[in-house]
């Protein structure tokens, strides 16, 4: 694909001390892992182990308390991996997400938010998370829809309007935004069979954070999957 960067990373290694800043750029990325953490069973094992694919700075790390996992990640920036591991992450690896350095059927749960948006082939992703997922482990992914829509939201809007939490200009490029039937079908050829669910910013939250009355912004589930969205499912 043509025009497509080469040099993203380094927009991630620059942010790198920003990851849990509650009103920087990186914000909004906090409220859908709390929301992506909402679909991780609760481990059936002792020793159940979770990927977190381009797991950043570890926003993840934090709402998996409790739940029963050795939690691993996954990113090519290796400032947001050191706060990764500051964050609850148990060990870490600076590795290409489409060439996952992990056995096959080596997870009970992957997790892949806000990163297939990103890449020119985000269906590969997906085929390296199913191949590194056991048998009856549970994959969850997030990631915005290739809408028209969805381009007004996450770029016209989100990239220009003068708000806290909003990421840099040229964060998005709509093209690489993601096919839902395609990204279903990808899935479904590894075996897992994805339920999608729509996701936005709770209303009356994000008034509250605009006028720094809130620090956070809850996520809630939406029928609509045209803008933000993400799908769960288990490995047959």
């Amino acid at each position: 694909m043509s025009g497509i960067r080469s040099d993203f990373i380094s927009d991630y290694d620059d942010l790198a001390d920003t990851w849990w800043d509650p009103r920087g750029p990186l914000a909004p990325l906090g409220w859908i892992a709390r929301a992506r953490a909402d679909f991780v069973p609760v481990a059936d094992h002792d020793r159940a182990r979770l990927l977190d694919i381009a797991c950043g700075g570890g926003l993840f790390g934090p709402h998996l308390t409790g739940k029963g996992y050795r939690v691993f990640g996954v990113d090519l920036s290796a400032l947001s991996l050191r706060e990764a591991t500051r964050h609850g992450f148990d060990a870490v690896a600076r590795a290409d997400m489409a060439r996952l350095p992990f056995v096959d059927e080596s997870f009970d749960v992957v997790t892949a938010g806000q990163c297939l948006e990103h890449v020119p082939d985000p269906f590969a992703v997906v085929t390296e998370a199913c191949r590194v997922l056991r048998p009856g482990g549970t994959l969850v992914v997030d990631t915005i829809a290739d809408t028209r829509v969805a381009r007004l939201v996450a770029i016209t809007l989100a990239e220009n309007a003068p708000l806290p939490g909003r990421p840099p200009r040229g964060t998005h490029d709509h093209r690489l935004f993601v096919n839902r039937e395609r990204l279903t079908r990808a899935a479904r050829s590894q075996g897992v069979e994805l339920r999608l669910f729509g996701l936005r910013p709770h209303l009356r939250d994000g008034l509250r954070y605009l006028a720094r009355r809130r620090e956070r912004v809850r996520m809630i589930r939406t029928r609509s999957t045209g803008v933000l969205y993400l799908g769960v499912g288990e490995k047959w």
